[in-house]
């Protein structure tokens, strides 16, 4: 009842009271009052959407006071030392390698940039998983890396709570979460529940039960939300929390509800059965029936129950048992196979009994797969030690049951991800996770778990012996693999491992390693690929990605964990346990997939992780631990069984290269290529090579040489007939498998990766190979060379030695520019005595992924060595000198010393010297290899072990002894060899019948050398089996074993033959070297003495024979004498008769290759000089001799008609108006002029809140105000001949040069329309690429029939007087506009003139009162010539002083457009009464009746725009116009320019000033020349400006604050002549483009002189005495003071204008500075960091790809949805609006720029570079960026010369949606 009262109160008051209840010594009412109040509030029949309870929750915990100040109050009690910021994925952090302990170590930004890691190795990244911040924590970081909070250890100076502060939270908190763990046991429902258990439904049921999940926790969101509030009020709130989550009395007390309470205890039995279903091992009486549950994916396959943790402890022999009874099943179906683990403590994966609400909290977490918020919740307690502990217990225990749960999952990747979230904050830490290992059995249940998790998706293993094989291994092809769903768990054993007491701790435990090795061999042999012989197969399975990522992670990242571990002698005993428990292991596996001693054909796997295990571990055992390798090796019988799979790898390799796989489809040749790529490779290849080496040094050599021949299956080719037959390989397979046998084992017998090698070595070594390949970046570098041990961490050992390493053998090259080229990155490149010592095209052939890196070695190599003079031709991989083996290889030195090896050299000099078939130059290479390796490594003891043994097939006569020095001169005279009857060696004639003849023959037959490699291997095999089963060696296999198995129907018999050879190894190699030099006798008897044998290193084939005859002779004298008597009989050596056919081919040979040659030769140098002579006339950029015939108006030219190359149809001729010929042009709109400013310096990016930048000063801002000032006052036909448009969005437009004929292009875009390719461009918006130079294109611009008559007097200077041509111009004016007469060349070009419309927008056109009048026409038309005038004097920078026609101009078609706009504006004529020409020239009585007109006035000529005047004068006149009135109207606009610029110039006078000037100018009107000194006309302004009282009566006390400098006539001179500059320039390159007038180059001091004198307002060359004098260029034909008193009194007459506004008209100033781009910090964090979290001002949020306009810094959503109008995305709006449709944006998280042009886009690349000069394009480095000046001057220049559309190749379209 006093609930109910207390409820009806308010909840402040209420709490307040309960709060002093509580307080009070007896509180037993109080507690019982709080406690019927919380029954009533925390009821959890109540819908938990109600937030009612929570309301009240937060005022009784607040006890009264406000929520807010509670906190606030809790808050400065916070004793916490750690950060703990919880994070979830996507939050960008930062990790520093130089401050972490542990690898998985990060940093929130805020703590980052408050501690000091200047110079640390870090970096930024994106979370994945989410983390959590580790500052404060040195367990896991170092102290000095902790920001500055968390550095202070803040606990000690905080006061201690008071006892009230937290009463109410202890007493309410705990019912709380009761309530919400009762509305979680309420909501959940198992999936599968309450329907049929009919697979049918599965589905649906897993999709409804799972939205009924997310229904709930939705509902629950506030409270959880509230929970995490209390863990971010600090150390204090924590404390309570963890109290109350870790008591296990309350628990008890509260978790089953009272009895009388029905609905608790409903609620409690929910979760009992949700209970049981938790463990692995069910509750016994569910084992008989329902099986569900365990049976893991709804497959619920056949097969055992697995049982774990039910054996009796301590029985490691138990797990061998693999196999359980059902072996009977059908093969194929899946298969579960029974463990019997020997786990110690069965209870590890019983059902869960939880004790405390965080257990059952984490439980319900785990159903409901980790929801986001209860993940945060729980981890942003940890900060709490005592929670910590607690936590990762119980976290341990529910391990299996994470398991389990993670594997039925259908939201797997977000689940894994959440799991590591939490795992990863646990497991770093090396005390908690000892700590844990001890107490909790956390190594056992990893093991456990990952045993039990691969189980569900065992099948039967197929290698080897398919039926009966008993080996089981995991599917690749499952779910559960595929998904990499066993990864969080792998990562977590990973992360545990590398704490060396956890390590020790499972080296130490015998039985779990044997499990641990169990697991490993389900993954040996998985994958198994079986060579299709027939057709091609239909479906190429994937698999192989699961495959090799299961054996990277879940295999050989643990290994290299615990190999860390073994890094010194008194680790010993771990590693030969590991190495122990391996071989055991394989011994079972052979056994299981019941291997003999053959591999089963044509069947390859890439996974034998148990074969690497043991590999690695002998490896660091001989390297670091100092064991004696044969104490750790296995008898002979075994070793040669592991040598055999992976021995089969690599002959499998060199298979699928040769193309024998290819019916397996692509899928082979990228398992090929895993395997030995650089994330891989030491974890494979590696191994796999360093094993055999183990093998081969411990085995019989004879038996390995033979068994590595025979698995390449070029037994058969190692005959010395010219032909045989190969059952095994077709013929073009024989070369490449020959190569690739030969070069394994070179590369056997040379590689000493783990033979003595040290670690820098090894490093070196990398390196080396991956630069030789190509010149590499950085992060390339560091990502291809392999990281040695545990990738994950992102530390290579030493990784400081990976600087240096990287300095001494190479040398950087920063990012180059090619104007025009792609965007380079800073390259590291070999130096050149790497090249020169280091280069090992071994190393080389082992690390390539693509055989093609082999030959850009190769080729990289050659041109080094022609660069520095070396060799010229074309060189042979160079042998490299190897570091001295360790003493436990040596064994492996006598590889090089066997008869077997010395045989098959000497057969393939022989066959190589004769030109059998399939011999080629790689081969040879190899050969000399491997006797140069046998050169450099003698065998140290001489003496023969083994007497030769008598047996008919031991082939040791051949040679006498082992060692190669003495073979090579011994002369092998007969070979018996079988042949095919049709080989050449069978047809010749019986011996000639002279006794000594026969009766040598009859002895050759007896000393006739043999040669089988198959029976040599079996007698070998046999011996090495005998001798280790000492038995008696009566088991002499058949002897029909040698013989092969003949098909039926094979082609002809083979017949035994003798040859003839008496030859020895060093006499082939002479003959060889004779073959090369293509010399007879190339070597003289003396050569030896002569040689000079420091040119040996680098050559080709005949330096490599040198090089080995001059080693060999250097170590024997025999030898030396040999090769002199051979090179002595200088006669050559006659070949044998059955030679000559052959010889007289080879012969032939030469000499059609020699012609083929020559005959490539010629083709080649034609084709250069077409080349050449196309590169000429099509790129007229670079060759200034192209320049008349581009500049169409140059004089030679013009003396007869015009002649055009069409680049389609390819004929020449005249552009007439029935077929005109066009220019090829790009029309674009562009605002690069209105974004000019005053100042030259660039504006700042803001990078603060309180910088900003503002656009009022622009050029564009300007005129525009200045227009729209204009149209107020006067009128507007009149404005808008005063003004030009065009500064934002004008048309500019720009030619390739090439002309084409019209009728041409139709059919070309025709064409274009029809062809199907995506093309980078629009064809329907007109757009195409240039048919020559592939220019981007979008429209044509007509030519005009040239008219070669007029141009001589069109151009004749005249001496008619000034105001003679004034009449004439005047005259002309009057004249009107012809219309032409239509023909296909005006409809051209008013088709053109539409193009050119519509290019830009609307409103960049219309900007007259009557949109789409003449009059707006007009001033658009004129506007677009302005606009290029403008745009090209920019391009060249700003002025004329360079002169001559730059490059831009060579690109010109300003010629063209005039006459096009011309033709167009032809059709306005200007009303004479209005003519500005008058009003130029001639004094009118002014007209004052006309004042009281309704019509506004016009606009005075003081206003007007000079250059636009010109523009129209010029565009109106009939055309052509005569050089001389062209000339006129210059003039007579000076004279306006001038008077213009007094005007503005008197208007910065202070008063005082202007008095002065005009006194003392008032006394010059009298001299002579007084029109032409600006002192008198400067008088004469300012006292006609003066009349009316307003134009000068600005604020006269701000004027002079301004002006502080005194104006010297100096200054004003130079001022009127800034001021008249502008008009000068666009006035004289006016007259170069309509004129071809030379532009010359002067300093810049000199260019108004030079302008001034090249427009003819001056006489040529005046003296040099006299300083120009800008006043002396005024020509008035009338009196000047008059004409300036009639402009003036423009001015005055004006009433209705305030002084303000008519100033601003008056003072116009036209110097702008050049465009630029914003100027962007150096360092991009600067950027980031202000700008990734930044809201978009349109829609308040922080977009998810922000991104800023570099032209005007505006700050954009890309792609943004919540910014889009009308369909169209922010980031193409803003291109609209700021650039007319080109915009250059800079995206914020990936730090590239993206450029708009149009409906296009294409990414930029990036203008911010590492400190090794390359980009990181979305960040994913995440290392400090810098910003390169080059690129972006690049960017900018492209920006202003307009050419990303040439420049950048990579367009696509971008519908509107950036």
């Amino acid at each position: 009842m006093m609930a109910a009262s207390l409820l009806r109160r308010d909840k402040k008051a209420t709490a307040t009271h309960l709060k002093a209840d509580l307080n009070r010594t007896d509180n037993s009412s109080g507690v019982r009052q709080l406690q019927e109040l919380l029954d009533a509030v925390l009821n959890p029949e109540i819908s938990a959407a109600d937030t009612e309870a929570l309301d009240w929750c937060k005022c009784l915990i607040a006890g009264g006071e406000g929520f807010e100040e509670f906190c606030k109050t809790v808050r400065s009690y916070d004793n916490a030392t750690l950060c703990g910021l919880v994070w979830t994925a996507n939050f960008v952090a930062y990790r520093c390698r130089t401050c972490g302990i542990s690898p998985c170590m990060s940093l929130c930004a805020e703590c980052f940039n408050n501690g000091d890691h200047t110079g640390h190795d870090f970096n930024m990244f994106r979370s994945q998983a989410g983390g959590a911040c580790d500052c404060g924590d040195s367990n896991v970081m170092r102290e000095s890396g902790f920001c500055r909070r968390h550095r202070l250890r803040t606990g000690e100076n905080i006061p201690s709570i008071p006892r009230d502060l937290l009463l109410m939270s202890e007493m309410v908190l705990p019912r709380f979460i009761l309530c919400i763990i009762q509305y979680l046991r309420d909501g959940y429902i198992e999936p599968g529940e309450n329907t049929p258990d009919n697979h049918v439904f599965t589905l649906q049921r897993y999709t409804s039960s799972e939205r009924d999940l997310q229904k709930v926790l939705q509902q629950l969101d506030p409270q959880i939300s509230f929970l995490e509030e209390l863990t971010k009020m600090g150390g204090a709130m924590r404390t309570v929390l963890t109290k109350i989550l870790t008591n296990q009395q309350t628990f008890k007390e509260l978790s089953m509800g009272q009895e009388e309470n029905l609905y608790a205890k409903k609620n409690y039995d929910k979760y009992l059965s949700a209970l049981k279903n938790s463990g692995l091992v069910p509750v016994e009486e569910k084992a008989q029936g329902a099986t569900a549950d365990v049976t893991v994916g709804a497959e619920g396959g056949a097969g055992a129950m697995v049982v774990l943790g039910s054996s009796a402890p301590g029985s490691p022999d138990e797990s061998n048992k693999e196999e359980d009874q059902d072996a009977g099943q059908s093969v194929g179906q899946r298969k579960r196979v029974k463990l019997s683990s020997s786990t110690k403590d069965p209870c590890i994966i019983e059902s869960l009994k939880h004790k405390c609400f965080l257990e059952e909290l984490l439980f319900w977490t785990i159903k409901y797969e980790f929801p986001q918020k209860m993940v945060t919740f729980l981890l942003n307690m940890l900060p709490d030690q005592d929670y910590k502990i607690t936590f990762t217990k119980t976290f341990v225990q529910h391990y299996a049951f994470i398991m389990k749960t993670l594997m039925k999952s259908h939201e797997s990747d977000t689940m894994s991800n959440r799991i590591v979230h939490i795992s990863v904050q646990l497991f770093s830490n090396e005390e908690l996770a000892r700590h844990v290992t001890e107490e909790c059995q956390l190594l056992d249940i990893m093991v456990t778990v990952l045993l039990y998790m691969m189980e569900s998706c065992l099948i039967k293993s197929e290698l080897q012996d398919e039926e009966n094989s008993r080996h089981v291994v995991v599917n690749c092809s499952e779910a559960l693999l595929k998904n990499n769903t066993y990864w969080p768990l792998v990562s977590d054993f990973i992360n545990i491992l590398s704490h060396q007491s956890v390590a020790k701790k499972f080296l130490e435990d015998h039985s779990l390693l044997m499990l641990w090795m169990s697991f490993v061999s389900f993954f040996q042999g998985m994958n198994l690929n079986k060579r299709e012989l027939n057709e091609h197969v239909e479906f190429e399975s994937q698999t192989y990605y699961a495959a090799f990522a299961a054996e990277l992670e879940a295999c050989a990242q643990p290994m290299w964990g615990l190999l860390t571990h073994c890094k010194v002698k008194e680790t010993q005993e771990y590693t030969k346990t590991v190495v122990r428990y391996c071989l055991e292991t394989l011994q079972i596996w052979f056994d299981a997939i019941g291997f003999v001693d053959e591999p089963a054909p044509n069947q390859v796997t890439f996974h034998l992780p148990l074969h690497r295990y043991y590999a690695m571990f002998l490896s660091k055992a001989v390297k670091c631990q100092g064991l004696d390798l044969d104490s750790l090796l296995p008898d002979q019988e075994m070793l040669m069984k592991i040598m055999v799979h992976p021995l089969q790898i690599q002959a499998c390799l060199s298979e699928i290269h040769s193309n024998m796989w290819v019916r397996n489809g692509l899928q082979i040749k990228g398992q090929a290529m895993t395997y030995v790529q650089s994330h891989f490779c030491n974890s494979m290849i590696d191994p796999d090579i360093y094993l055999l080496q183990v093998c081969a040094s411990r085995l019989d050599p004879d038996y390995f040489i033979s068994s590595v021949f025979e698995r390449f299956k070029v037994v058969d080719l190692l005959t010395m007939a010219s032909q045989h037959q190969n059952a095994v390989l077709d013929s073009e397979q024989e070369r490449p498998m020959l190569e690739g046998a030969l070069t394994f084992l070179v590369i056997l017998t040379s590689l000493r990766t783990h033979l003595g090698m040290t670690d820098d070595e090894i490093l070196r070594a990398e390196m080396v190979s991956q630069l030789c390949m190509n010149d590499r970046t950085h992060s390339a570098l560091l990502d291809l060379i392999p990281e040695n041990p545990n990738p994950k961490s992102g530390i290579v050992p030493g990784s400081c030695s990976f600087e240096e390493m990287l300095s001494a053998v190479a040398d950087f090259k920063a990012p180059v520019f090619e104007p025009g080229g792609s965007m380079q990155q800073g390259m590291y490149t070999p130096k050149a005595e790497v090249w020169e010592k280091e280069f090992d095209p071994i190393m080389v052939v082992l690390r390539t992924v693509y055989r093609r890196d082999v030959q850009s070695a190769m080729d990289r190599y050659s041109a080094f060595l022609k660069q520095s003079g070396i060799h010229t031709g074309n060189p042979w991989p160079p042998y490299k000198e190897r570091t001295p083996l360790h003493p436990c290889y040596k064994g492996l030195i006598k590889l090089l010393h066997c008869k077997t090896l010395h045989i098959v050299i000497f057969t393939l000099l022989y066959k190589i010297w004769m030109d059998h078939q399939n011999m080629s130059e790689h081969v040879l290479c190899m050969v000399l290899y491997l006797i140069e390796l046998g050169l450099d490594n003698q065998v140290q003891d001489s003496k023969e072990d083994e007497e030769p043994c008598i047996e008919e097939h031991c082939h040791d006569s051949w040679f006498p002894g082992i060692n190669l020095l003495s073979n090579l001169h011994h002369v092998i005279n007969f070979v018996r060899v079988r042949v095919p009857e049709t080989a050449p060696e069978v047809k010749r004639e019986p011996p000639p019948s002279t006794s000594t003849e026969a009766s040598s023959y009859g002895q050759n037959l007896r000393e006739a050398q043999v040669f089988s490699l198959v029976a040599e291997r079996r007698r070998k095999f046999q011996e090495i089996i005998n001798r280790s089963n000492t038995e008696a060696a009566q088991v002499v296999r058949p002897k029909s074993s040698s013989t092969r198995w003949v098909p039926p129907g094979t082609p002809p018999q083979l017949v035994t033959e003798i040859l003839e050879i008496r030859e020895s190894m060093l006499s082939l190699l002479i003959k060889l070297h004779q073959k090369l030099s293509s010399k007879q006798n190339s070597l003289s008897a003396s050569w030896l003495e002569d040689m000079d044998t420091s040119r040996h290193t680098h050559g080709d084939g005949i330096t490599a024979i040198e090089r080995i005859l001059t080693k060999a002779a250097t170590r024997s004298c025999q030898i030396k004498r040999s090769i002199q008597d051979i090179c002595g009989k200088a006669c050559p050596p006659v070949p044998p008769k059955k030679n000559s056919p052959s010889d007289k081919k080879t012969m032939d040979k030469e000499e059609r290759r020699q012609r083929a040659r020559e005959r490539q030769q010629k083709l080649l140098a034609e084709f250069a000089s077409r080349q050449k002579s196309f590169m000429e006339t099509a790129m007229d950029v670079e060759s200034p001799d192209t320049e008349a015939a581009m500049d169409l108006g140059a004089s030679e030219v013009m003396e007869s008609e015009v002649l055009y190359d069409c680049v389609i149809c390819g004929q020449s001729g005249p552009s007439t108006e029935d077929r005109p010929t066009g220019l090829v042009v790009l029309l674009q709109a562009s605002s690069v002029l209105g974004h000019r400013c005053r100042s030259k310096e660039p504006k700042n990016l803001p990078t603060s809140d309180e910088e900003h930048i503002y656009a009022a000063d622009t050029c564009g801002v300007a005129n525009d105000v200045r227009l729209t000032l204009m149209q107020r006052f006067f009128k507007d036909s009149s404005c808008l001949q005063s003004v030009s448009i065009g500064w934002d969005g004008g048309v500019y437009v720009q030619t390739c040069g090439h002309t084409l004929h019209i009728d041409c292009h139709k059919s070309y875009m025709e064409s274009l329309r029809n062809d199907q390719v995506l093309q980078g461009f629009s064809v329907d918006k007109g757009e195409f690429t240039c048919p020559l130079c592939r220019q981007f294109a979008n429209s044509v611009l007509p030519c005009r029939p040239g008219r070669g008559t007029e141009a001589g007097a069109w151009r004749t200077p005249t001496n008619k007087k000034t105001y003679v041509l004034v009449k004439e111009v005047e005259d002309l004016q009057e004249k009107l506009g012809h219309f032409p007469t239509e023909s296909n060349l005006s409809k051209e070009m008013e088709l053109v003139i539409k193009d050119i419309k519509n290019t830009t927008q609307k409103k960049y056109m219309d900007y007259g009162k009557n949109p789409g009048s003449p009059d707006n026409d007009f001033l658009f038309m004129y506007s677009v010539a302005r606009t290029n005038l403008e745009l090209e004097l920019v391009h060249r920078g700003g002025n004329l002083c360079s002169g001559g026609a730059s490059a831009a101009a060579k690109r010109s078609c300003l010629n063209q457009l005039f006459h096009v706009l011309a033709m167009h504006m032809r059709l306005y004529s200007i009303d004479s009464a209005y003519n500005p020409w008058t009003k130029l020239t001639q004094v009118t009585q002014s007209k004052e009746a006309d004042g009281f007109d309704e019509e506004r006035p016009e606009v005075p000529m003081l206003f007007r725009d000079v250059p636009s005047l010109l523009i129209i004068f010029v565009l109106t006149m009939p055309q052509p116009l005569r050089k001389e009135h062209f000339n006129c109207v210059v003039k007579m606009l000076y004279n306006l320019q001038f008077a213009q610029a007094l005007a503005a110039l008197s208007s910065k006078f202070s008063p005082e000033e202007r008095q002065a000037w005009s006194t003392s100018g008032a006394l010059k009107k009298s001299a002579a020349n007084a029109e032409k000194s600006f002192e008198a006309l400067l008088s004469h302004i300012i006292s006609e400006l003066s009349k009316d009282k307003s134009v000068y009566k600005v604020n006269a006390d701000e004027t002079s604050m301004l002006i502080s400098s005194v104006w010297s006539p100096q200054s004003i001179e130079f001022s009127l002549q800034q001021f008249c500059l502008p008009f000068l320039r666009l006035s004289c390159l006016l007259q170069h483009h309509l004129y071809g007038d030379n532009l010359t180059s002067c300093l810049e001091e000199e260019e108004f002189l030079s302008l001034a004198v090249c427009l003819g307002l001056l006489p040529s060359a005046p003296q040099l005495s006299n300083v120009v004098n800008s006043a002396s260029c005024l020509k008035w034909t009338v009196s000047g003071f008059d004409l300036v008193t009639q402009w003036c009194a423009e001015v005055t007459g004006l009433s209705q204008m305030q002084t303000e506004q008519s100033l601003t008209l008056l003072v116009q100033d036209p110097q702008w500075a050049a465009p630029r781009l914003l100027q962007l910090p150096d360092n991009y964090n600067i950027i980031f960091q202000y700008y990734h979290r930044k809201a978009c001002t349109a829609c308040k949020k922080v977009p998810k790809d922000p991104a800023l306009c570099l032209v005007c810094g505006a700050f954009v959503c890309l792609k943004g949805v919540c910014c889009k109008q009308q369909g169209i995305c922010e980031c193409v709006l803003h291109s609209q609006h700021c650039g007319a449709a080109t915009g250059i944006f800079l995206l914020i998280n990936a730090s590239v720029i993206i450029i708009i042009r149009g409906h296009r886009f294409c990414l930029w690349g990036s203008v911010y570079l590492d400190a090794h000069g390359e980009e990181d394009r979305d960040l994913r480095r995440g290392k400090p960026l810098f910003l390169c000046e080059e690129r972006y001057r690049v960017l900018e220049q492209q920006w202003v010369s307009h050419t990303f559309d040439h420049i950048n190749k990579r367009w696509g379209p971008h519908y509107n949606g950036l």
